[in-house]
């Protein structure tokens, strides 16, 4: 596979992006990465050598979603376009469009620096965020990728109609631009799995959160979670497989609470016992919290939820065998631990 064109994989500094690159480096590809700036290069060359890949094989190209420059140099050659960079605030702004605008204008400036380039397909990554919350739905209801997120609601949270809002961006684009390249979009629920180093995703932060001894209760809430190698896969193999193209894929196994993570905490590092959460918040202390804590502004919508879903798209597609929600969790513990970070 030498002779293929470089795989492009924009933000690869992301977690997501890390563990992409490397799986692509497994299948014989070479692999342009996308950083902000070139100081990025060098974390992510180490995490894709702890990851067993040949880290010469990545090059990199500076491109910021919020500007022109560099996109064309970045998918210049190449077939295949991995989209991976959006913003994940901790907290929610006090302006939506902090986070909508470059998700969104970052998205379409990617696919038309993609249709200028000839590439042949885009693999967007999303979120489950952007299935997860339609208008109307009756109780019980089992989500699956036909669902598509209602971004006029008023109560989501400024991530999620940002999620929500870049894909339907891309949707309209490929639809409607002559040349655009296929697209295939990823939805990923709460991706947990190994860190690889101290730069953390949101979705890690939590555990060092707990580690702290910050919140003695959490909400009660349950969330659908994806581990990160399962996620690095299904981009792969969206990239590739013919009958990927024009589908979104909802990728995650199992449910875990807040408690239960915190649970897994103590399981796996005793001496966390007296930090993590002792129990779980009544929904109205939540929303009183949410008043003074941006932070919990991030899971109001969640509050007297359960995402029942299907991932059977993926496994049929894409050929998926998803760990499970305690084996991402645990992974993601031990990892945290190994890195000195809890």
């Amino acid at each position: 596979m030498a002779s293929n064109p470089p795989v492009v994989v924009t933000g690869a500094s992301g977690l997501i992006a890390k563990y992409t690159i490397a799986e692509f480096l497994r299948r014989g590809f070479a692999v342009r990465g996308t950083v902000r700036s070139m100081e990025k290069a060098e974390a992510v060359r180490r995490a894709v050598a702890k990851l067993g890949c040949d880290a010469g094989k990545v090059s990199f190209v500076v491109a910021d979603l919020g500007r022109d420059d560099g996109w064309k140099e970045a998918v210049a050659g190449s077939e295949i376009v991995v989209h991976t960079a959006s913003p994940f605030p901790v907290s929610q702004p006090d302006d939506p469009e902090e986070v909508i605008a470059p998700a969104r204008d970052g998205t379409l400036r990617v696919l038309r620096a993609a249709t200028a380039g000839a590439v042949a397909r885009v693999v967007l990554t999303s979120s489950t965020v952007a299935i997860f919350y339609p208008s109307g739905v009756p109780k019980g209801h089992i989500y699956s990728e036909d669902d598509v997120t209602d971004e006029t609601r008023r109560d989501l949270t400024p991530y999620i109609r940002s999620k929500t809002i870049a894909e339907r961006a891309a949707w309209d684009f490929t639809e409607s631009t002559p040349g655009a390249p296929q697209l295939a979009v990823i939805n990923p629920s709460f991706v947990q799995g190994p860190a690889l180093d101290g730069d953390l995703s949101t979705s890690h932060e939590l555990y060092r959160i707990m580690a702290r001894g910050t919140y003695p209760a959490v909400p009660k809430i349950s969330f659908p979670v994806a581990d990160v190698r399962d996620v690095a896969a299904a981009h792969v193999e969206a990239a590739l497989r013919p009958q990927a193209a024009g589908n979104r894929y909802l990728i995650g196994e199992g449910q875990m609470s807040l408690y239960a993570l915190g649970q897994i905490v103590v399981r796996e590092l005793p001496d966390l016992r007296a930090k993590v959460p002792k129990f779980e918040l009544p929904d109205f202390a939540v929303r009183a919290m949410a008043l003074f804590d941006k932070k919990m502004l991030t899971i109001l919508p969640e509050l007297g939820e359960r995402k029942d879903y299907t991932n059977v798209r993926a496994k049929k597609d894409l050929g998926l065998e998803p760990r499970s929600a305690d084996e991402a969790a645990t992974a993601a513990t031990r990892s945290l631990r190994e890195l000195r970070l809890i």
